[in-house]
């Protein structure tokens, strides 16, 4: 162990995430006055099996307080991981884990210990004197994601105005990530404009998207192209479309609930709903198009239109490279979104993203629906060479942090690390690079 990358204290603070929640920051203190900190997310849609935040309960913060998470890191978490070695990513999260004792980090809490986990490596990364990007890749070409951008917002993210949970942009035009987001203003603004001229103009949903005031999921997805055609740009050639249709939160008892369609679907039905939009608009890539114990339409939806669109787990995989790898045998999915707080640490977050590399699946680093200025996960997105970058839309300043961030990075590495086009999305038969 290097005496420099020693841990020396380890304490949690109370702040504050994007909807004015309470939500968890780990600071460490290395022995060579090193300091790493870094915030907890919150999601609005959470998979079932995914790590449960510890919350206080009762009427302050309508229940959502986290002092006893702060406590876990003060009384337990702090003790075991004093004198360990920083650099040791893999051995400290396996102390926070075996801590724990919990399948979901259900006892100290999942928003502890990703808290402390992300400030573990921001400590040791500035020991080592790199940014985090760079000491996250370990030797290996750091690369730059393609963002997926948010432009309406739906779902648990707005009120459930409309079904579908994001419609996102993907610019795969762009020859950088400069230009992506150049791309994305364009279209983003246009967006709010064709809304405004149209009387629909509500202002932004959770993750800085337009609030969807729309009568049909299918008028979101007009809305979308008009967008992108207002803005100058083609849709399917310079921007694609993605949709987050996080299934689980419209189905009960294997039916699927369309509340803004007034229709209600079976499995099969929804699949075959989902695969005519892709064929009617420039869809290439859907994000939990079933619910995640409905493991048949996950299969049914693979199969037809996996060798062209992009089928993410998210609900469905929490993050887990043993879902992840039982996934990829079973002819399931073809990406994973990775969600550090989704699983409890860094080391089990990468594990997952290293299993869909390892399948020949794209990777998208994702942020939640409750976010800070944290820019973590864009330097894990570059390090780990993540194909895509997820942080919720253009605006808001939680969102725009991240995009600013990945600009900075890209900068420093050039814009040949950018993952463009195509290459980025995968669903054609190209293999990662």
């Amino acid at each position: 162990m290097g005496a420099s990358s020693e841990i020396r204290s380890v304490k949690g603070r109370r702040v504050w995430d994007s909807r004015g929640r309470p939500t968890v920051e780990g600071e460490l203190t290395l022995a060579d006055g090193s300091v790493g900190r870094a915030i907890a997310p919150a999601g609005a849609s959470r998979g079932s099996n995914e790590a449960i935040d510890l919350r206080d309960g009762g009427k302050a913060f309508g229940g959502l307080g986290v002092a006893r998470a702060l406590e876990a890191i003060a009384a337990e978490i702090a003790p075991a991981l004093t004198g360990m070695d920083a650099s040791n990513q893999g051995a400290v999260d396996a102390a926070l884990s075996a801590l724990d004792g919990t399948a979901q980090k259900a006892r100290l809490g999942g928003n502890a210990t990703i808290a402390v986990s992300m400030a573990v490596a921001h400590a040791a990364s500035a020991s080592a004197r790199l940014p985090l990007w760079a000491y996250l890749a370990q030797g290996a070409a750091p690369r730059i994601p393609m963002p997926m951008i948010q432009i309406f917002g739906g779902g648990a993210h707005a009120s459930r105005r409309i079904d579908l949970q994001d419609i996102l942009l993907m610019p795969v035009g762009a020859k950088s990530f400069d230009e992506a987001t150049a791309i994305t203003a364009e279209v983003y603004r246009a967006g709010g404009e064709l809304m405004a001229e149209k009387g629909l103009l509500r202002g932004v949903a959770d993750e800085g998207g337009w609030w969807p005031e729309f009568s049909s999921n299918e008028e979101a997805l007009d809305r979308a192209m008009q967008a992108i055609e207002r803005a100058g740009y083609r849709p399917g050639e310079d921007v694609a479309i993605a949709l987050d249709v996080a299934a689980s939160q419209f189905e009960s008892n294997g039916r699927y609930r369309l509340a803004t369609d007034n229709r209600e679907m079976s499995s099969e039905e929804i699949v075959a709903k989902l695969i005519g939009w892709c064929g009617t608009y420039p869809i290439i890539s859907l994000e939990d198009p079933v619910a995640e114990g409905d493991n048949a339409g996950m299969l049914a939806i693979t199969q037809a239109i996996g060798h062209t669109v992009q089928i993410i787990g998210d609900d469905y995989l929490v993050t887990s490279a043993e879902r992840v790898v039982r996934a990829a045998a079973a002819g399931i999915c073809n990406a994973v979104l990775i969600k550090p707080n989704q699983i409890g640490t860094l080391t089990e977050a990468k594990a997952a993203l290293d299993a869909a590399h390892t399948a020949g699946w794209r990777t998208i680093v994702s942020a939640r629906s409750g976010e800070t200025e944290d820019v973590t996960i864009v330097h894990l997105a570059v390090g780990w060479r993540a194909h895509q970058l997820k942080v919720g839309s253009f605006a808001r300043s939680e969102r725009m942090a991240k995009w600013n961030e990945a600009i900075r990075v890209e900068e420093s590495l050039g814009q040949s690390s950018f993952f463009a086009g195509r290459n980025a999305v995968g669903g054609s038969g190209a293999r990662p690079t």
